[in-house]
């Protein structure tokens, strides 16, 4: 059943993750990106302090060990990540698809961490050649034109490469720090620390709160990024990273982008090009290779099921 249970979660965690794509870009419209991201987290580390006083013990970090994952999760995870997504979605030249699928590269970059700061986190030479499929796969997506790299969103689609990086590393690190802290509560904390990192740089940046503009879209898009995709999203996340291993979770980028592609079509009409369709099959098969056991014995339960003996 714990199988079933993590892959529910899974599929409800990509939904949850792709589709936040679609909001993250309609909400650019009105609020300025920075500015934006670090809203989106003031009131989804509120909901989770709240919600972590009430489910857990331990609704404060106390040890050095416990506030060190909370500094991790709100530099790399939270604030590294979402500001430079964030900031990259506001070129019209990528959709919210191709920010997605730029995004499915964190497993590549998250098992070169893991080679790095895990000892028991290893891929065979197959697992290794889906996750360099992973990389091809990206680089057809971003259809780079070597005479000028930094047009046609290209730049952009570099910031969404590093934002897939901090994740990465921000998954491994907070998976090597030992610091017994309910997953409530570290997330809450990274969140509210992320929050205020990015209103620092949002000032920096010369962002204000008289540049948005309040519509029913940007509201609604701030509050399904704030409950939907940031704390139960994340509440989801960091369940699962205990579960599967930073490896495994960060396969979630590989769904992803098909809800992305599918919210950006009903909501934003956008179309996915042929370089993004390309680019995700490629990313799929490399998912293939690296989780062929699992779906070599899942087969015979499967057909078992359908065919009810």
């Amino acid at each position: 059943m714990t199988r079933y249970r993590n892959l529910l979660l899974f599929v409800l965690l990509a939904a949850a993750w792709g589709s936040a794509f679609m909001a993250i870009k309609a909400g650019l419209e009105f609020i300025p990106p920075v500015l934006f991201a670090a809203l989106r987290y003031d009131v989804a580390g509120v909901l989770m302090l709240a919600y972590a006083v009430y489910a857990t013990d331990q609704p404060v970090p106390q040890t050095r060990s416990q506030w060190a994952v909370v500094a991790v999760g709100a530099t790399l995870i939270i604030a590294g990540y979402h500001t430079l997504l964030f900031i990259g979605e506001t070129d019209p030249a990528v959709t919210s698809a191709a920010a997605a699928v730029i995004v499915s590269l964190s497993p590549v970059l998250t098992t070169g961490f893991a080679r790095v700061f895990l000892a028991d986190e290893r891929l065979t030479t197959v697992g290794i050649a889906g996750l360099l499929l992973g990389l091809v796969g990206v680089v057809i997506l971003s259809n780079p034109d070597p005479n000028n790299l930094l047009a046609g969103g290209a730049a952009a689609k570099l910031l969404i490469f590093g934002a897939a990086a901090a994740f990465a590393l921000g998954s491994v690190l907070t998976t090597r720090i030992d610091a017994s802290l309910p997953i409530e509560t570290m997330e809450a904390w990274s969140m509210l620390a992320g929050a205020l990192i990015m209103h620092g740089v949002s000032y920096g940046l010369g962002e204000s709160f008289a540049d948005a503009v309040w519509t029913v879209e940007s509201i609604g898009a701030l509050a399904y990024l704030s409950v939907v995709a940031s704390a139960l999203g994340f509440l989801i996340y960091f369940d699962l990273l205990g579960q599967l291993g930073a490896i495994e979770i960060n396969l979630v980028s590989y769904v992803a982008p098909v809800f992305a592609a599918l919210a950006g079509w009903a909501i934003l009409d956008e179309v996915p090009t042929t370089y993004t369709v390309v680019g995700f099959l490629v990313i799929f098969v490399g998912f293939l290779l690296l989780k062929r056991r699992a779906i070599r014995s899942e087969l015979p339960r499967l057909r078992r099921l359908v065919l009810g003996s």
